[in-house]
């Protein structure tokens, strides 16, 4: 039935996904994908020329996102993130339910102005501190932890440019960044919203209704003396407070993991520093949208900003670009690089063929059943594949059926809905919830897949289709 290129690709398509998903001694996630991306090369099934055609595909998209991670270095040396736990604690006010929604509000808008991997990496170590100051019970902490990493993972959905594969499959299906945030904008953040408010329904018995009020001095005292101040997990034994850098390793005395060095060594907050820096942000990401409806290629801006960061971080502080250059994963241009290869010769080989030909009259009915079925695939194959392959292949096969163009676009739309909201039901779904258990696990918090699957089977399929049905009407009635 098939031959031997698309045996050879769809074995290395499955291996990649394995190890992507399996990391073996932790692995960088871009690993993986470029040493398949080079058998393929090497078997001569994708040209050179092609090579250079993906480079030019998902450099700008890779960049775009690397500029967004460098701004968010920049802003957490300068104490961003740390102010933001503080506040948070301060505003909850003694109310467990309000530091609910302020979590949600924070990952929320972590994920708009940056990235979904970023917000998660984050976002987590920040969550994790509050509910340690705060002395909350195990079932206590996992409404926090766990909304916060479904709402950071989220939200990329209202616009492309937090989302490394929304991005490459925009430019993929030639949409426009400004016509995807009109018509997306609105259909996420009903579904973002509905997944908040299920979440909350769900967790309701286990939210605090009361929480300790400190001041904000009191939350950058160490963990040190009382025993009621250190995470229970963390008082087996001086091995395990090593793990967690509470205590510092001889070996490596500099190595202090995110969570011990925003909680114990905190920075002097310049106020007016801080108030430009975020200005200079919000300009950016303002920029990016008004650099696509003029014609400027979106990832220039982002770079200008980020080095207009740097250069004001190093002009007030003097602080080089020495960090930036150590902490921004610039493996990111290589993992969709590679990627990309795999999935282009998926593609090539017939295999999206096959989906375009058992799929093509259904999607191409109406606009509701492009979205319904766009949507449920890309859901099936994120949370058995990943989200970021699935998207690319789901880009393949859309632009493979000779759509009209509002039906392209549309079905386009729902793919990412699928993607981004949809893919939230398993670990597998996304690299971000990947990210955001190793990170738990690390830190001795222990949430299962089972514990995952548990709330995320009751909550995310109704978030994914209340925001397929807005995506419906919303389209429907405003722009077609």
């Amino acid at each position: 039935m098939f031959d031997f290129t698309t045996l050879f690709t769809l074995t290395i398509f499955i291996l990649m996904v394995l190890f992507l998903l399996w990391k073996p001694h932790g692995v960088n996630e871009s690993i993986p994908p470029s040493i398949c991306a080079i058998f393929i090369f090497l078997a001569g099934i994708v040209p050179l020329s092609d090579i250079f055609k993906i480079l030019g595909i998902v450099s700008g998209a890779s960049i775009t996102i690397l500029s967004t991670c460098v701004m968010s270095i920049v802003l957490d040396s300068i104490g961003f993130f740390r102010l933001a736990a503080i506040n948070l604690v301060n505003r909850a006010n003694g109310s467990g339910v309000l530091l609910y929604w302020y979590i949600n509000l924070l990952c929320f808008l972590m994920t708009l102005f940056f990235n979904n991997d970023g917000s998660i990496l984050i976002a987590t170590p920040i969550i994790i501190n509050i509910v340690t100051i705060l002395k909350l019970k195990e079932n206590q902490q996992f409404p926090y932890l766990f909304s916060g990493a479904m709402i950071s993972i989220a939200s990329s959905a209202p616009i492309a440019v937090s989302n490394l594969a929304n991005l490459i499959a925009l430019k993929i299906v030639g949409m426009d960044l400004n016509a995807y945030v009109a018509m997306m904008i609105v259909p996420s953040m009903v579904g973002i919203t509905t997944i908040s408010l299920l979440l909350f329904y769900y967790f309701r018995q286990d939210i605090p209704k009361r929480i300790m009020v400190l001041p904000a001095s009191n939350i950058d005292e160490k963990y040190s003396d009382s025993p009621s101040s250190i995470p229970r997990h963390s008082l087996e034994d001086k091995a395990h407070l090593r793990h967690l850098h509470l205590i510092e390793d001889k070996a490596h005395p500099r190595h202090l993991h995110l969570i011990a060095d925003n909680a114990i060594h905190s920075p002097v907050i310049d106020m007016s520093m801080f108030k430009v820096c975020i200005a200079i942000v919000v300009l950016i990401r303002g920029g990016l949208f008004l650099g696509a409806s003029l014609g400027i290629p979106i990832e220039w801006i982002g770079v200008f900003g980020a080095l207009l960061l740097i250069g004001y971080r190093w002009y007030r502080k003097g602080v080089g670009p020495h960090d930036i250059v150590k902490k921004t994963p610039w493996h990111f241009i290589l993992f969709a690089f590679s990627i990309y290869v795999v999935v282009f010769v998926l593609y090539n080989s017939g295999l999206t063929g096959v989906l375009v030909k058992l799929l093509r009259g259904p999607i191409s009915a109406n606009h509701l059943s492009a979205c319904l079925i766009s949507g449920g695939l890309l859901t099936v194959m994120s949370n058995l594949f990943n989200n970021i392959p699935s998207t690319m292949i789901g880009a393949f096969t859309l632009t493979g059926m000779g759509l009209d163009i509002q039906t392209l676009h549309i079905a386009y739309l729902a793919n990412i809905l699928g993607a981004d909201i949809g893919s939230l039901i398993t670990p597998m779904g996304t690299l971000a919830s990947l990210i955001w258990m190793f990170q738990l696990k690390k830190n001795g918090i222990r949430i299962s897949w089972a514990d995952s699957l548990k709330v995320t089977i009751m909550v995310i399929p109704i978030g994914l289709i209340i925001s397929l049905l807005s995506l419906y009407f919303w389209v429907e009635w405003l722009f077609f």
